[in-house]
Protein backbone atom coordinates (compact mmCIF):
# COMPACT_ATOMS: atom_id res chain seq x y z
CA UNK A 1 0.00 0.00 0.00
CA UNK A 2 1.23 3.38 -0.76
CA UNK A 3 1.74 6.60 1.73
CA UNK A 4 -0.21 9.36 0.31
CA UNK A 5 1.81 12.75 0.47
CA UNK A 6 0.28 15.57 2.35
CA UNK A 7 0.63 18.96 0.78
CA UNK A 8 3.09 21.33 2.48
CA UNK A 9 2.58 22.76 5.48
CA UNK A 10 4.24 25.38 7.40
CA UNK A 11 3.58 23.64 10.84
CA UNK A 12 3.05 20.45 12.02
CA UNK A 13 -0.10 19.19 12.43
CA UNK A 14 -1.85 20.58 15.71
CA UNK A 15 -3.21 17.27 16.81
CA UNK A 16 -0.09 14.98 16.46
CA UNK A 17 1.31 15.68 19.78
CA UNK A 18 -2.05 15.53 21.33
CA UNK A 19 -2.75 11.83 19.22
CA UNK A 20 1.08 10.70 20.86
CA UNK A 21 -0.35 11.32 24.26
CA UNK A 22 -3.03 9.48 24.23
CA UNK A 23 -1.14 6.49 22.31
CA UNK A 24 1.34 6.60 25.14
CA UNK A 25 -1.55 6.63 27.67
CA UNK A 26 -3.13 3.72 26.17
CA UNK A 27 0.06 1.86 25.72
CA UNK A 28 0.66 2.29 29.33
CA UNK A 29 -2.49 1.17 30.36
CA UNK A 30 -1.67 -1.98 27.97
CA UNK A 31 1.14 -2.56 30.06
CA UNK A 32 -1.02 -2.66 33.71
CA UNK A 33 -3.81 -4.69 32.48
CA UNK A 34 -1.39 -7.17 30.99
CA UNK A 35 0.72 -7.09 34.66
CA UNK A 36 -2.34 -7.96 36.27
CA UNK A 37 -4.29 -10.57 34.25
CA UNK A 38 -4.76 -14.11 35.88
CA UNK A 39 -7.28 -15.22 33.46
CA UNK A 40 -5.45 -16.81 30.24
CA UNK A 41 -8.32 -15.86 27.87
CA UNK A 42 -7.40 -11.97 29.36
CA UNK A 43 -3.84 -12.07 28.87
CA UNK A 44 -4.49 -13.16 25.04
CA UNK A 45 -6.56 -9.79 25.18
CA UNK A 46 -4.08 -7.63 26.33
CA UNK A 47 -1.34 -9.38 24.52
CA UNK A 48 -3.37 -8.15 21.62
CA UNK A 49 -3.99 -4.98 22.83
CA UNK A 50 -0.69 -3.85 24.11
CA UNK A 51 0.57 -4.93 20.28
CA UNK A 52 -2.06 -2.70 19.00
CA UNK A 53 -1.16 -0.07 21.37
CA UNK A 54 2.67 -0.09 20.53
CA UNK A 55 1.87 -0.05 16.46
CA UNK A 56 -0.16 2.93 16.73
CA UNK A 57 2.42 4.85 19.02
CA UNK A 58 5.86 3.74 16.97
CA UNK A 59 3.51 4.72 13.79
CA UNK A 60 2.34 8.13 15.23
CA UNK A 61 5.98 8.90 16.18
CA UNK A 62 7.27 8.21 12.96
CA UNK A 63 4.60 10.56 11.73
CA UNK A 64 5.81 13.02 13.74
CA UNK A 65 9.65 12.86 12.91
CA UNK A 66 8.73 12.60 8.89
CA UNK A 67 7.05 15.77 9.49
CA UNK A 68 9.22 17.31 11.62
CA UNK A 69 12.45 16.08 8.83
CA UNK A 70 10.29 17.85 5.85
CA UNK A 71 9.67 20.95 8.08
CA UNK A 72 13.31 21.41 8.47
CA UNK A 73 14.14 20.06 5.18
CA UNK A 74 12.13 23.28 3.17
CA UNK A 75 13.59 25.83 6.58
CA UNK A 76 17.11 24.75 4.66
CA UNK A 77 16.21 25.22 1.02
Amino acid sequence: MKRRKHPAQETPQPGITEAIRQAKAELDSAYINLDHALDPDLIDCYIYQLKSAQMRYHFLLHCAKDEEFSLIYRKQQ
